[in-house]
C-alpha cells in the first residue's frame, strides 16, 4: 500500500469511505483489545487512552492514509528461554528497534498485524504471539509527510533454533541479551523487555487469532 495517495486517484471522502470497509473488523478488534487492557505502565496507560480517542474516528484510524496517525503493530521477539530478544536495524533511521510496522487492510486482529510484521521482517517461522498487549507507545514518523505511529507492542516467542533473514526493510538483524541491548537503540525499545518477559513467564505464547 503507497504511503500517499496521488488527489487524481482518491479524494479524501473515498479513501475514508473505503477504510470503513477494510479496517472495520480489525478496528473493532483494536478498541476492544485496548479497551479491556490493563496498562503495564502509567506511560501505556496514557497512550492507550489516546489511541482510544484517535480509534473514535472510526476503522480509518487503522490505515497509514489517516494523516493526523494511525495504529500499528510491533512485537519484541524472544528467544525460548527469554535470554535474548531479536532486533532490526532498520534501515530508513539506522537504529536498532523492535519488529513491526503498519496494519494492512487484510488483518483481522492487533496481535495478528504484530506476528505477521515480525514473521515478514525475521524470516522465522513458527512465531507464537501473546494477544495480550505488553505496551502502548506514541511516536512521530515521517509518513504522509509528518504523522503519529499509535504503536500497539507485543511479546512474540521464537521457536528453538530459529535463524533470522533480513528482509528489505533491515540493514541487519541481531539477538542481544535483554540487559545489553544494542545502540544506537530506539526510543522506547528498551522499555519492551521487562513486559514481554513477564507475558513469557505468565502464560505459553500461541499463533494469532
Amino acid at each position: 500500500m503507497p504511503d500517499a495517495l496521488n488527489d487524481s486517484q482518491s479524494s479524501p471522502a473515498t479513501t475514508t469511505v473505503d477504510a470503513e470497509d477494510r479496517y472495520a473488523a480489525l478496528h473493532a478488534d483494536a478498541t476492544a483489545v485496548l479497551t479491556d487492557w490493563r496498562p503495564t505502565s502509567p506511560a501505556a496507560g496514557g497512550a492507550r487512552d489516546r489511541v482510544l480517542a484517535l480509534l473514535t474516528a472510526g476503522p480509518v484510524a487503522m490505515s497509514r492514509e489517516h494523516r493526523a496517525g494511525h495504529v500499528t503493530a510491533s512485537a519484541l521477539v524472544l528467544d525460548p528461554t527469554g535470554s535474548r530478544v531479536l532486533l532490526c536495524l532498520h534501515g530508513k533511521f539506522h537504529r536498532w528497534v523492535q519488529l513491526g510496522g503498519h496494519c494492512e487492510a487484510g488483518d483481522r486482529t492487533l496481535a495478528g498485524a504484530a506476528l505477521r510484521e515480525a514473521t515478514e521482517e525475521s524470516g522465522i517461522g513458527g512465531l507464537r504471539i501473546d494477544p495480550v498487549p505488553i505496551d502502548v507507545d506514541i511516536h512521530p514518523v515521517g509518513c504522509q509527510g509528518g504523522s503519529l505511529h499509535y504503536d500497539v507492542r507485543f511479546a512474540i516467542l521464537a521457536p528453538a533454533g530459529a535463524v533470522e533473514h533480513v528482509s528489505d526493510e533491515s540493514t541487519a538483524l541481531g539477538w542481544f541479551p535483554p540487559e545489553r541491548l544494542p545502540e544506537p537503540l530506539a526510543d522506547g525499545t528498551a522499555q519492551l523487555v521487562a513486559p514481554a518477559l513477564a507475558s513469557l513467564r505468565r502464560s505459553p505464547l500461541r499463533p494469532a487469532p
